[in-house]
């Protein structure tokens, strides 16, 4: 069994980054364009990956965004 150091970065592939948020590939790479979400490191000619910790940086900052804007306001 590997055990890797929990300060190693990890790298998520596409399918994995669709899973993890729920947006469809198309949203995406939308989303990148508009600077919404973080962009892929190349990992070769013809691949690319997310950085786990910056997904799941992007994952709580959508989920502190919801509940904000569902908590009423103070009287």
């Amino acid at each position: 069994m590997i055990i890797k150091p929990s300060n190693e970065p990890t790298l998520l592939r596409r399918p994995q980054v669709e899973q993890r948020t729920g947006l469809s590939r198309s949203s995406l790479y939308e989303y990148i364009k508009d600077g919404r979400f973080p962009p892929p490191v190349p990992l070769g000619p013809r691949a690319v990956g997310w950085l786990e910790s910056e997904v799941s940086d992007w994952i709580n900052a959508r989920v502190k965004l919801a509940r904000q804007s569902r908590t009423p306001a103070a009287r």
